[in-house]
């Protein structure tokens, strides 16, 4: 699903050049739930960018469920970020102005499709999320998990061959944070390939496999035992 090799990332800094990725090489297939770990400057957010076709290597090769990510103008990157790719942002990233169902909708409206399959589907990834009752709320009117589980339908209801999570959990409480785990495992158990960026050992333990980064290189990869979060949720 996701192949990576030799991959290198620097920034100008002024004068200086920092080099934040230094040689990754990693695969994901599907149906994984993998956690990105690293502390603060240890590339884990870089490398999710590149993931996410939101920046770009200076080296090294990446494959998307087969297809070379390379050499692509920003039209035809949106094409394959919307065909491939379900993001959850730590801060919701939802528009204030438009309800649970608009928001979760619109991913649709950049694929063309007609209104009508845009209300039905995001009606039905906000009811998978348990939010059905809440579809005409805007973002002001739901709690922080209610608008974690928005972004997630959002992510979702392009149907989407990998979603990409940054510390989706970041801006939650433990009992929250963990009511959105057991969503997310829920997604995977069905079959979805999800990348996690997390600084949260617990959190990392509900996935099935940790990579730790440190200054830019893959200093560990293994597979655990993965924590159910329906253990933790009262």
């Amino acid at each position: 699903m996701i192949e990576i090799k030799d991959l290198h990332k620097s920034y100008q800094m002024g004068s200086n050049s920092l080099h934040v990725l230094k040689g990754i090489n990693f695969e994901v297939k599907e149906g994984e739930l993998v956690a990105i770990m690293g502390s603060s400057g240890s590339g884990k957010s870089t490398l999710l960018n590149i993931l996410g076709m939101l920046d770009v290597a200076d080296e090294g090769d990446y494959h998307l469920d087969g297809v070379p990510i390379k050499n692509m103008n920003e039209t035809k990157a949106a094409q394959y970020r919307n065909k491939f790719l379900g993001f959850i942002f730590q801060s919701f990233n939802l528009i204030n102005y438009k309800t649970a169902l608009e928001n979760v909708a619109l991913p649709l409206y950049y694929q063309g499709k007609s209104r009508k399959v845009r209300q039905e589907k995001a009606m039905k990834y906000l009811e998978q999320v348990g939010l059905k009752d809440w579809s005409h709320h805007l973002p002001n009117e739901l709690s922080g998990g209610q608008k974690q589980r928005v972004a997630i339908a959002r992510a979702m209801v392009g149907e989407p061959k990998v979603l990409l999570a940054d510390e989706l959990t970041g801006a939650l409480d433990s009992t929250t944070s963990y009511e959105v785990m057991e969503l997310i495992q829920k997604i995977n158990d069905e079959g979805n390939t999800i990348l996690v960026v997390t600084h949260e050992v617990d959190i990392a333990h509900m996935c099935k496999r940790i990579v730790h980064l440190r200054d830019g290189i893959i200093v560990k990869d293994e597979k655990i035992k993965q924590k159910r979060a329906s253990e933790y949720v009262q």
